[in-house]
């Protein structure tokens, strides 16, 4: 097949090596891509979010198969403008991708299907936040109703820094103010054909800048897949999986081809376990970053006729996908500065060194500057590591980044240790 595929992340990028492991031998082309996948693929200089040019070079070029990796394409239509054309995507249409680009609409299609979740707020003035902060108490959670690049959320129990963040985002639109949902976090993913799903494995990612689960809200500092200790509360993974498939999953597709906006691509599920239950914090309509460098390295099915399937409506009757039962875990490294004020331009070394067997580089942020590579934003790569456990996966991704030099660059240390 030929495959384009839309992104210049660590996600993306992670997609990419996922399809070449297949040995199939798939013409792939990213745009725009970033250094690490320009030394796997060809790269394109085209943007991304304009849709009439996207659909324009994958009809011209005779592409088998979109694949869009952000929120921002799929958000802006670009998914609709290939579809005119004829062309097979893997990503909801405008309408479906609300899912994530607005928080109000996502808890409207929750209702709709009985999807369980946290009570919410939404507040267009300050006065608004004020009086539903005190309704639902602390720890505060305070939303940002449209994409903010996974950095529009607060949990607090100060009140004046809840209010703060709201009045940024009250410049952008509405907020949600949320009530707060205790319990470890779980992502899962589930490919979309507009009225079947699949599940892929589940993985858990570490949000905060800090180890210890510290500091800002960032895009992902870490994940790992799958998670052990998921068989304590719910028998087995798969009983997991399957629960969520059930209740969270399936309803809310169907809700949303109900709605005549069937969803098309990758139901990203947002979960965290409360003593009541399984309770949805969000849903996103792309594959998340870091979850993905985890999650698809570990996938023993084909990726290319999983995204095909779901993008021409083929999922029905297929098996659940396969996936190795080794222990994945990536390390995020970050410029200084990141998430409030990164700062970019800043060479990279020791990438060019032998890596272990299982280890890979997923470039999220870099670019070649003549001879150099250099970090061009917050989350520059991760050290994507496969192991027979944890402690070995661990020790492999923490040695290789030890050897990467970024002055400034930050990691946490504390990935995946609980399962270690």
């Amino acid at each position: 097949m030929r495959i384009l595929v839309l992104g210049s992340g660590a996600r993306e990028h992670a997609i990419i090596t996922a399809l070449l492991a297949e040995n199939a031998g798939h013409e792939i082309v990213a745009a725009p891509g970033n250094a690490g996948i320009a030394a796997d693929v060809e790269t394109l200089a085209l943007d991304p979010n304009d849709g009439t040019l996207v659909a324009g070079y994958a009809a011209d070029t005779a592409v088998d198969l979109v694949v869009i990796g952000p929120e921002a394409p799929l958000v802006a239509g670009v998914a609709d403008a290939v579809r005119t054309r004829g062309i097979p995507v893997f990503g909801p249409d405008r309408a479906a991708a609300a899912l994530e680009g607005s928080k109000t609409f996502a808890k409207g299609i929750m209702d709709a299907a009985g999807v369980p979740t946290g009570r919410a707020v939404r507040a267009s003035t300050l006065a608004d936040v004020a009086t539903a902060l005190d309704e639902l108490g602390a720890p505060h959670v305070v939303k940002a109703d449209g994409l903010a690049a996974g950095k529009g959320v607060i949990v607090t129990d100060d009140r004046e820094a809840a209010l703060a963040h709201a009045e940024h985002y009250l410049q952008q639109g509405e907020v949600l103010i949320e009530e707060f949902l205790a319990g470890p976090e779980v992502s899962l993913f589930f490919l979309a054909d507009g009225h079947d799903v699949l599940p892929l494995s589940p993985a858990q990612d570490y949000k905060r800048a800090l180890d210890g689960d510290a500091g800002p809200n960032t895009g992902g500092m870490g994940a790992y897949s799958p998670l052990p200790w998921l068989d304590a509360d719910f028998g087995s993974e798969r009983d997991f999986v399957d629960e969520v498939r059930r209740t969270i999953a399936l309803p809310t597709v169907r809700a949303l081809e109900a709605a005549g906006t069937p969803f098309v691509g990758l139901l990203y599920c947002g979960l965290v376990l409360t003593p009541a239950g399984i309770r949805v914090i969000e849903f996103n309509a792309r594959f998340g970053d870091p979850e993905t460098q985890v999650v698809l390295p570990r996938l023993v099915t084909p990726l290319s006729g999983l995204l095909f399937a779901a993008a021409t409506g083929a999922l029905a009757g297929l098996p659940d996908p396969e996936f190795s039962p080794e222990a994945c875990v990536v390390v995020v490294l970050a410029s200084a500065g990141y998430p409030e004020a990164p700062l970019t331009g800043r060479e990279l070394t020791g990438l060019e060194r032998q890596l272990p067997a299982g280890v890979t580089i997923a470039h999220a942020a870099t670019a070649r500057d003549g001879d150099r590579l250099v970090a061009t934003g917050g989350r520059v790569l991760g050290v994507v590591a496969r192991a027979v456990d944890f402690a070995t996966a661990r020790s492999h991704a923490y040695t290789v980044l030890g050897g990467i030099g970024l002055e400034g660059g930050h990691y946490r240390h504390d990935i995946a240790e609980r399962v270690a």
